[in-house]
């Protein structure tokens, strides 16, 4: 229930690489199709890195008018998951499972992250020099929350998450009911 996206944190407290180093282990250790370990990893901690990476990712498509996290409420860390094509070329459904369990580990040691796929591929690959065997999948932005999210029942069948005058985060969820098929 913790384990949110979180798209505001408190960019004055930094993340040790060594946390970040245990986040991917996690991803690691995970259940990978084929057991082929196709994910590699690319770590940004410093805020210089960070600073340069932020203009390149895109966030909260619902909430048009907000271009992102302002300036104290940035990621403090990302973590860029890449798809080794020498090793695979297909990257199966493992995405989702390694991100998971970053996002889960981050979650237990009192941070919180959001996965984005809005992210300037081919600039981010340049930027962090990376080789032409590695094909990002997405980035997962890090830090200490500092916003609060609020769960609630879908409405008249509207997903759409929203900021409320507080800035409190609202994501609508569709109920057990509705998603499970077969009620006996």
């Amino acid at each position: 229930m913790k384990n949110r996206s979180y798209r505001r944190f408190f960019e004055e407290m930094k993340i040790d690489r060594k946390l970040l180093e245990e986040w991917i282990d996690l991803a690691r250790l995970s259940p990978s199709a084929k057991n082929l370990q196709h994910f590699k990893y690319h770590i940004s901690c410093t805020t210089e890195l960070c600073e340069q990476i932020f203009p390149l990712t895109g966030w909260a498509g619902y909430l048009k008018e907000w271009p992102g996290p302002e300036k104290g409420e940035r990621p403090v860390a990302y973590i860029t998951l890449l798809h080794d094509t020498t090793i695979s070329t297909n990257a199966w459904n493992d995405q989702g499972i390694a991100a998971q369990s970053i996002l889960l580990g981050a979650t237990e040691q009192g941070y919180g992250g959001c996965t984005l796929a809005a992210v300037n591929k081919k600039e981010l690959a340049k930027l962090l020099n990376l080789p032409s065997h590695l094909d990002i999948i997405f980035t997962i932005a890090l830090g200490k929350p500092k916003e609060i999210i609020i769960l609630e029942d879908v409405k008249n069948d509207n997903i759409c998450y929203y900021r409320d005058e507080m800035q409190q985060h609202h994501v609508p969820k569709r109920s057990l009911q509705e998603i499970i098929i077969n009620w006996d």
